[in-house]
């Protein structure tokens, strides 16, 4: 199964609602392919539920990753008279011949062939999922249309049974949901030859108007600088990363590098988004909370200067920077003055006296609040999110609550005694698995933290 869907598609949607633009959202499936033919026929299993089993696995995936759902999301197998129209169209159009019931796009044939890519078509070759044909006139031109072969699915066509070939399908079904013009068709580095080449030449040789505005491209997901995937086996899949980090911990991640810069995925890197999001949360759960005591009505619509200040200048880095080709990064570091002043005002004495508290407080959470919300890292609820997160941290650290709990107690029957080496060693060793004690008169309390053997390496 492949979607067409890249790192971008995380904030674009939520960006441009957010400016005012009506958006569509086509996610297209491919479910009729050759690697999902051959792992079918190892499994004993029938091709298209194969797919729609992963389709829909897949989708559970970007749930719980919190990306907004498509507007339309088709699937190859639904729509072969859209992808059997726009072949007939380029070879109508002259861009295609007929061999043995396959249909090949001659690239010779359409001389801005490589534009995307900037490549020569001298220095064009067959790519992965393209076998090399020597009845082709030439060694690039890639198959529309592939004859059926004996016990593969196959749909009737005027060239025969068959089934369409890897790039045609999204042209087809881009064209059936969005026009042969549209604004913006995303997806990863990888794809830029020879599949959105690919893409570029059939669309403009069924349709001369055809025309894509913008091609974004994400980077790679690395590990240790080297390309994810499964041959090196390097390979992570989603559910084994938020099974021990929690999703907005891997979402807030992926959007710690810009979309077009490989993201190289570590511990360090997870341990990093996952304490800087618990960072983010608890001090906006305090500021509700504090705020919940008071009346809505008693507040006063004035917002101190200094405060103001704070707020358009987080506002500006967040338009410019987001309207400058999505620069999360940027929008992320930028949210750390607001969230300063916020604990300004909660915990310190001068925060505590400054006049119009109770109105900075609220349009502080409210300037944040807003900016999180289109990023999708904006939760239902903070304090049950501050509790996933403690979880998950438990579950790294292979430790319980009611263990921790028991160390702290050990720590306080430790000082009373005045056994202050004993104390220190406690919660150093719970420092070492993640876990940070924190004293206040109340008593103390625990949260989660980068370990403390990962903190010497940053």
């Amino acid at each position: 199964m492949h979607a067409c869907i890249s790192i971008s598609t995380f904030f674009t949607g939520r960006y441009f609602k957010h400016l005012g633009f009506e958006v569509c959202y086509v996610r297209n499936f491919t479910d009729v392919d050759d690697k999902i033919i051959a792992r079918a026929k190892e499994l004993g299993q029938d091709p298209i539920s194969l797919s729609r089993h992963y389709c829909e696995e897949f989708c559970r995936d970007m749930i719980t990753l919190n990306c907004l759902p498509p507007s339309v999301e088709p699937k190859v197998s639904g729509h072969m008279p859209q992808i059997i129209d726009m072949i007939e169209k380029i070879l109508n159009n002259g861009y295609a011949y007929i061999v043995d019931g396959d249909v090949y796009f001659n690239v010779e044939k359409f001389p801005e062939y490589g534009k995307l890519s900037s490549r020569d078509l001298e220095d064009n070759r067959a790519g992965e999922r393209v076998a090399v044909d020597l009845r082709k006139k030439n060694p690039a031109d890639f198959a529309l249309w592939k004859s059926s072969k004996p016990g593969e699915p196959f749909w009737e066509s005027p060239w025969g049974p068959g089934r369409p070939g890897w790039h045609i399908e999204c042209s087809a079904m881009s064209a059936a949901y969005l026009g042969y013009s549209f604004d913006i068709h995303g997806g990863g580095i990888d794809l830029v030859f020879p599949h959105h080449e690919n893409e570029i030449a059939q669309s403009c040789a069924a349709c001369k108007k055809s025309d894509i505005s913008v091609w974004m491209h994400n980077g790679f997901v690395t590990i240790d600088s080297v390309k994810m995937s499964k041959s090196l086996g390097n390979f992570f899949t989603i559910r084994q990363v938020i099974d021990i980090y929690h999703p907005l911990a891997l979402r807030y991640f992926l959007m710690s590098a810009h979309y077009r810069s490989p993201v190289n995925y570590s511990n360090i890197q997870l341990e990093s988004a996952s304490d800087r999001i618990f960072y983010i949360y608890e001090t906006l759960h305090e500021c509700k909370s504090f705020l919940n005591q008071y009346d809505q009505t008693t507040r006063k619509d004035s917002i101190p200067p200094d405060t103001l200040n704070i707020i358009d200048k987080f506002h500006d880095v967040f338009l410019t920077s987001m309207s400058d080709d999505l620069h999360t990064p940027v929008v992320l570091a930028g949210m750390s003055d607001p969230l300063k002043s916020i604990n300004d005002l909660l915990h310190t004495r001068k925060g505590e006296k400054q006049q119009f508290r109770i109105e900075s407080l609220t349009a502080l959470e409210k300037s944040i609040g807003d900016v999180l919300t289109v990023l999708g890292l904006m939760p239902a609820s903070y304090y049950e999110v501050l509790q996933q997160l403690k979880e998950k941290a438990l579950k790294r650290a292979n430790l319980t609550e009611e263990k921790v709990l028991e160390k702290i107690e050990e720590r306080a029957a430790a000082r009373i005694e005045k056994d202050y080496a004993k104390s220190d060693a406690i919660r150093k060793d719970l420092a070492i698995l993640g876990i940070t004690l924190m004293d206040s008169p109340d008593g103390t309390s625990w949260r989660p933290t980068i370990p403390l053997p990962l903190q010497e390496l940053l």
